[in-house]
Parts: C-alpha cells; sequence; structure tokens
C-alpha cells in the first residue's frame, strides 16, 4: 500500500466543514493538509528554518498535485505522511499519503499528493534561487524515499 520509507506524520481529523454536499472532502482540502504537514515538520523538525523565513528566506511551492484513490468522510481519521522524494541545491521534492486510519488498525491509501518547493531569497521584486539552508537539509535527510513517487531517479 505505501512505501516503508521514514515519514513524517500529520495526523488529522476530518470535520464537516471540509465535506462537501455530498459528504466526502472537497478536493481543495487535500492540498491543504499538504501545507499543514510541511508546516508542522519545519516547526518541530526544524524550528531554525522559521527564524530563516522570519528574515528574507521564502519557500516558494512551484508544483503540487494529488491523485484521489478512496473517498475521506467527515470524522475519519487520517495520517498524512511526507517523505522526500529529491534535494537539489535549491529545491526540495516531496511526496505525501493520505492514509485512512481504521479503529481497528487498518489503513486505507485515500489519496497521493507530490509537491516541489523552492528556497528564495531577496525583497519579492528581486527575489532570487538560495540554497536550501543546512538545517533544513540535515532535518529532511532521514525522509528520503528510495524510490520517488513519480517512479523515477
Amino acid at each position: 500500500m505505501t512505501s516503508t520509507a521514514p515519514y513524517y506524520e500529520y495526523r488529522h481529523l476530518v470535520g464537516f466543514e471540509e465535506t462537501n454536499l455530498v459528504g466526502n472532502v472537497y478536493y481543495v482540502n487535500y492540498l491543504r493538509w499538504q501545507g499543514r504537514c510541511r508546516e508542522l515538520f519545519l516547526r518541530e523538525r526544524a524550528p531554525e528554518v522559521l527564524d530563516e523565513i522570519r528574515d528574507d528566506l521564502k519557500l516558494f511551492t512551484m508544483k503540487v498535485d494529488c491523485e484521489f484513490l478512496a473517498e475521506l468522510s467527515a470524522f475519519d481519521e487520517l495520517s498524512v505522511r511526507m517523505r522526500l522524494d529529491e534535494l537539489t541545491q535549491t529545491q526540495c521534492a516531496f511526496s505525501f499519503d493520505y492514509v485512512r486510519l481504521h479503529p481497528d488498525g487498518g489503513e486505507t491509501l485515500a489519496a497521493r499528493g507530490r509537491q516541489r518547493v523552492a528556497c528564495m531569497r531577496g525583497p519579492n521584486t528581486e527575489t532570487r534561487p538560495t540554497r536550501v539552508p543546512p538545517s533544513l537539509r540535515k532535518a529532511l535527510l532521514p525522509y528520503l524515499s528510495a524510490t520517488p513517487a513519480d517512479g523515477t531517479r
């Protein structure tokens, strides 16, 4: 079902406000959860990067996608599992597994997502690529996937 590579996990309980009229999760929430997972990772695993963001570091989301495999509904317990697929000098590529957790301990893969982030510095009118900060690189490396979600390497 999901990769056995180490992952950073964000647990989430789906609320009514995240569902549509039919009762399943509205698609935009999957992208919000990717962002939330990434933010919590920074807070917990790379807090030094938050100081750099307050200064002039910018983490630009260059690309994001999500493939839906099973429906989620209100009060489903969810594990969003983030892995590092690629780390270049200036960019990071992540994969996300959205896993519904069952009360009996079982799991269902509900969706898969990907995201590419570029590190940038400078004022908004003159933002330029910059190297991934060493503290972020160090925090990310334990979550490196053996094979990226898109199957390339």
